[in-house]
């Protein structure tokens, strides 16, 4: 039989779980829910819904969704083919100067984009250290293009991918690909077999991160590709200029990326949002 002393004590700490509701906790955490929902509750109170059809069907908004799709589909793919032998190279080799790599790899994640802009006009610009011999030699600018499109948008949402595949890489099993190794399998064939759909799931996670980043991009894509509609002007872009003149067309552009990004939130739920 338990002593008095052990249930008075055992009563204490039932008492101390149970508890007052922690308010101090709730209401600043519903002030913070509230702080991030209203914004995209505006934007479906003052949508257009009675015009919505008509405004998406407009040449300027046609083209500049059509460009941001198909740009950043583009930026995908090459990132996919960069950033995944990238990831590799980080996650399973030691060579000297890994961690500055990763370092860099990372830093278009943080720095702000029109940094990123600026960066690549540098490098890549008529006059920059790269670009000025694309220019001498073969007589091709690539500024204020769709190209430049596709550059910014790598240059800021290739890291997602990278960062995605290599965790995806540390985390898998070695031991299948030792195997492979040992009944005589060569390094690409233990890479194309075991190790790439080991990670698929990570890789894919990496590229539709990589492509919502790309399709939302602003800053390094106005720098670096300017803004002519119909050849760089995508929909971040379109939205900013369309508030000066047609809020209500921002409005719905901003609904398709808000969608967007909904969509993606869905299909990476159980990667990125559920609980553990």
């Amino acid at each position: 039989m338990p002593s008095g002393g052990a249930v008075r004590g055992a009563g204490r700490r039932s008492r101390v779980r149970s508890g007052r509701f922690p308010w101090l906790l709730v209401v600043p955490a519903v002030i913070g829910i509230a702080f991030l929902v209203l914004p995209f509750a505006g934007l479906l109170i003052r949508a257009p819904w009675s015009t919505i059809g008509t405004r998406l069907a407009m040449p300027e908004i046609r083209s500049a969704l059509l460009l941001s799709l198909s740009t950043a589909t583009a930026a995908t793919v090459i990132a996919l083919a960069l950033g995944v032998p990238l990831a590799w190279l980080l996650a399973r080799t030691g060579f000297p100067g890994r961690r500055v790599v990763r370092a860099l790899v990372t830093v278009p994640m943080v720095i702000p984009p029109v940094v990123g802009g600026v960066a690549l006009l540098l490098a890549l610009g008529r006059r920059g250290v790269v670009g000025q011999y694309l220019y001498d030699w073969f007589g091709y600018s690539m500024p204020f293009t769709p190209a430049a499109v596709v550059a910014a948008q790598v240059f800021v949402a290739m890291p997602f991918l990278v960062v995605s595949v290599e965790g995806a890489l540390r985390s898998t099993d070695r031991r299948f690909e030792e195997a492979a190794a040992t009944l005589g399998a060569t390094r690409a064939v233990v890479f194309l077999r075991v190790t790439l759909p080991s990670v698929l799931p990570g890789v894919v996670a990496g590229a539709v991160l990589c492509w919502a980043r790309a399709l939302g991009e602003f800053g390094a894509t106005i720098t670096f590709a300017g803004n002519f509609p119909g050849r760089t002007q995508t929909m971040p872009i379109a939205v900013y200029l369309a508030m000066q003149s047609s809020p209500e067309s921002a409005i719905v552009l901003s609904l398709v990326l808000l969608l967007v990004s909904l969509v993606i939130l869905v299909s990476l739920r159980e990667r990125w949002v559920s609980p553990l």
